[in-house]
């Protein structure tokens, strides 16, 4: 455990003190400010006869889009965070300073697993509770159920990281890059066509949405969050942040079990490749 708990602490380390994470960082400070003001300039012009349920939505409404603008600043990091950590060190042989000494390879991914873990776990804690807090300093609202889309978005970095690791093991750092980028984006587009299928009652699009999540949850996963942080009354009408059929509570089981197995293959090629 001791050998892991390095690597973990050197991983970290290393990757806060990237530009890459850095500017990730920046961006999301950034990204709050303009967040804060424009929700701020909002909640203080809005119309006096507004009713208590039209502003509670409005309010809701900017509060998922701020989460949206998170939920993608989070996929970006886990990727080009950790796109190259495997296939980089391999390419560069500075992993053979590391393996070469007492320390099994197992115990390195595990340990460079739970070190990105943990970063993109801060770096999403930091941006979904700055937008949290704005919403309810200005506005007095708290959406409902906030934790569990939380952690629904973290657990969705964790499957991209899962799997970034595994294609680590067998692809160079631009193939490994492309892979994932086309995989979120097949998912991206997936869900869409299945929210629009479910809108106009089309079990074929329904279908290709369902395979697509199946291939890659991480987009279920951001439409379960955003499912269970809105009041029912938002669910019900159609926005960009709720649809038709919304992903179960089985879906949030796969994508665990999709993570899983993704890390559990990248220990095993990673195992048996050759150095």
């Amino acid at each position: 455990m001791s050998h892991i708990a390095t690597i973990t602490w050197l991983t970290f380390h290393e990757a806060w003190r990237r530009r890459m994470v850095l500017l990730a960082l920046i961006l999301g400070v950034l990204f709050l400010v303009i967040f804060g003001v424009g929700f701020t300039l909002i909640v203080t012009n809005l119309n006096p006869r507004v009713g208590v349920i039209e502003r509670r939505y409005g309010f809701n409404l900017l509060l998922m889009a701020g989460f949206y603008v998170v939920h993608f600043l989070t996929v970006m990091l886990a990727i080009f965070a950790s796109v190259d950590t495997i296939s980089g060190e391999i390419t560069s042989h500075t992993i053979q300073a590391i393996i070469t000494k007492p320390i099994r390879r197992w115990q390195v991914l595990i340990g460079k697993w739970l070190g990105y873990a943990a970063m993109i776990g801060i770096y999403l804690g930091l941006l979904t509770g700055g937008i949290l807090a704005v919403v309810a300093l200005v506005a007095d609202y708290q959406p409902p159920n906030a934790l569990a889309g939380v952690v629904l978005l973290w657990l969705e970095a964790l499957v991209l990281l899962s799997l970034s690791l595994l294609a680590g093991t067998r692809l160079s750092t631009l193939s490994n890059g492309v892979l994932l980028f086309m995989l979120y984006g097949l998912a991206f587009i997936g869900a869409w066509v299945e929210q629009i299928g479910s809108l106009l009652e089309s079990p074929a699009a329904v279908n290709i949405g369902i395979i697509t999540s199946l291939l890659m949850p991480v987009e279920a996963l951001w439409r379960r969050a955003a499912y269970l942080m809105q009041p029912p009354v938002m669910t019900a009408i159609p926005t960009p942040f709720s649809g038709a059929s919304p992903p179960s509570t089985a879906m949030v089981v796969y994508a665990l079990l999709y993570a899983a197995l993704a890390l559990g293959l990248a220990l095993r090629r990673f195992g048996r490749r050759d150095l």
